[in-house]
């Protein structure tokens, strides 16, 4: 899943009080967005080809880490599709 391209927008699914899924406009997930402390980090979530979860992999790995101030559905969309 690493090859393909994620299109806009990314949308925000809250599965906890600290823990946000990310998911592709298709639905599907593509990472999640972990409260560590007073920041948000996002962490990336891509499938192996025989269905496995691979934690840092996936379309959007080189944004794996990236801290967020806030959790707001424009900024994610934003520094995640937008610094390619």
């Amino acid at each position: 899943m690493s090859g393909v391209e994620v299109q806009a927008p990314l949308g925000l699914r809250p599965l906890s009080e600290g823990v946000c899924e990310v998911c592709d406009d298709r639905g599907q997930r593509v990472g999640r967005l972990k409260r560590i402390g007073a920041v948000w980090k996002f962490k990336a979530i891509g499938l192996a080809p025989d269905g496995a979860l691979e934690p840092g992999g996936g379309p959007l790995t080189a944004h794996h880490n990236t801290v967020f101030e806030q959790l707001d559905a424009e900024l994610v969309n934003q520094r995640l599709l937008g610094e390619r």
